[in-house]
């Protein structure tokens, strides 16, 4: 399964690209550092126009051009890709950025850890979940 992650924060990019080769994760990963750009690679478009189907995002709200609400908000209103699983992966744990992503139909809400051990961890348990246990359509 083709991940795209969609983060601003070189470091924390750094920190997921790590997490995977740590953990043997074999889940090809592409990586998109703002909003406008994570639709452009959705919709292949432009330089994206050969981009993988991803078959599970990873997205920060947090981010230039166009926001991760926004993101979502636009993913889970385009039919073609609706059904392609989305966790919130982010610094924020306000209740409003919650409710908001569950409510725009986020499958998962995560806040990043700050410590790095964890969150290796967290995205180890990302990936397991959504590669392992569930049954994702294809």
């Amino acid at each position: 399964m083709h991940v795209l992650l969609v983060e601003d924060d070189p470091g924390d990019v750094l920190m997921t690209q790590e997490a995977f080769e740590h953990h043997g994760l074999s889940n090809p990963l592409s990586v998109v550092t703002d909003g406008a750009e994570a639709i452009e690679f959705l919709r292949r478009r432009g330089r994206y126009a050969d981009a993988p189907r991803p078959g599970l995002i990873l997205l920060d709200l947090n981010l230039p051009k166009m926001d991760g609400r926004e993101v979502l908000a636009e993913i889970k209103a385009d039919e073609q890709l609706r059904s392609i699983p989305v966790v919130v992966l982010t610094t924020s744990s306000a209740d409003e950025d919650i409710l908001r992503s569950y409510r725009t139909y986020a499958n998962a809400y995560v806040t990043k850890p700050v410590d790095f051990t964890r969150f290796m961890d967290v995205v180890r348990q990302i990936d397991h979940f959504f590669v392992s246990v569930v049954r994702l359509p294809q």
